[in-house]
C-alpha cells in the first residue's frame, strides 16, 4: 500500500559533497602506504569508469571489499571518522545544507541513499543531522569484515530496491518524494521518484537531463580544501 509521507533522498559524491569520496580515500591509502601501484592504477580506472557510468560495480565491489577482509571494524570506523573531519567535511556543499534544512522544515524524511558504505555515510549523516542511511552494506563477523558485501549493493537498480524497502517500512510515497544525485547510473531511482533533482551531473546525466527537461543545479563546497588534499 502506498504511504502518505514524503522523503528526500540524497546521493553523496558531487551532491552532498563536492568531491568524489572514493578518489579522496584512494589518496589517503596511497599517502599512508596502504596500496601499491598496481591496485592504485586499477582503482583509478574504476573511478573513471564510475564517473562515466560504465563501471561493473558488482565486480569492482567484490575485489575492493576483499581488500578489507579481516579488518577490525572499530579501528576502520575511527580512521574514516578522522579522515572525514580532516579531508571531507570542508567539501559539504552549502546548497546541500540549505536543501536538507528546507526538507527538514517541511517535515520530510531525510535519507542518504548512496553506493558508499556506512563508514563514510554515517559521519556525513551525523554532520547534516540526516536520520536515515541507505548504503552498500558490508558483511561482518566478530567485529571484523569478512571481505564480502550484502546484496544488493546500493548502486543503480539496487538503490531502487533499498528505497522501496525503506518506503514500505516508513509509509513513504515515492511518487511524491525527492532524489538528488549527480550520476547517470542513478537513472533508475531518478525515474522511480516523482521529483528528481539533478546536481553537478556527469556528462551522460547532463545530456539526459536536457532531453527530459530536468533542471540542473550546481552545488559547491562551503569550505576551502586543506593544503595537501
Amino acid at each position: 500500500m502506498t504511504g502518505s509521507r514524503v522523503a528526500a533522498f540524497f546521493d553523496v559524491d558531487h551532491t552532498l559533497i563536492e568531491l568524489n569520496s572514493g578518489a579522496q580515500w584512494l589518496k589517503h591509502l596511497w599517502k599512508h602506504g596502504r596500496i601499491g601501484p598496481v591496485l592504485g592504477l586499477r582503482s583509478l580506472i574504476w573511478l573513471m569508469q564510475y564517473r562515466a557510468s560504465v563501471l561493473d560495480f558488482d565486480g569492482m565491489l567484490r575485489k575492493v571489499v576483499k581488500f578489507y577482509e579481516g579488518d577490525d571494524i572499530a579501528e576502520l570506523e575511527a580512521e574514516v571518522r578522522a579522515w572525514f573531519e580532516a579531508e571531507i567535511r570542508w567539501s559539504i556543499c552549502r546548497e546541500a545544507r540549505a536543501k536538507v534544512e528546507e526538507h527538514r522544515a517541511a517535515g520530510d524524511l531525510l535519507v542518504i541513499l548512496s553506493s558508499t558504505t556506512r563508514f563514510l555515510a554515517e559521519p556525513l549523516a551525523r554532520e547534516l543531522q540526516i536520520e536515515h542511511v541507505l548504503c552498500t552494506e558490508l558483511e561482518a563477523e566478530g567485529g571484523r569484515l569478512t571481505g564480502r558485501h550484502i546484496a544488493p549493493p546500493c548502486y543503480g537498480p539496487g538503490k531502487v530496491v533499498h528505497a522501496e524497502r525503506f518506503a514500505a517500512a516508513h509509509a513513504v510515497d515515492l511518487a511524491r518524494s525527492h532524489f538528488y544525485t549527480d550520476s547517470y547510473s542513478d537513472m533508475p531511482m531518478l525515474e522511480r521518484v516523482g521529483l528528481p533533482h539533478v546536481v553537478n551531473p556527469d556528462l551522460r546525466l547532463d545530456r539526459a537531463s536536457a532531453r527530459l527537461g530536468w533542471r540542473v543545479e550546481r552545488w559547491t563546497a562551503e569550505g576551502v580544501a586543506p593544503t595537501g588534499t
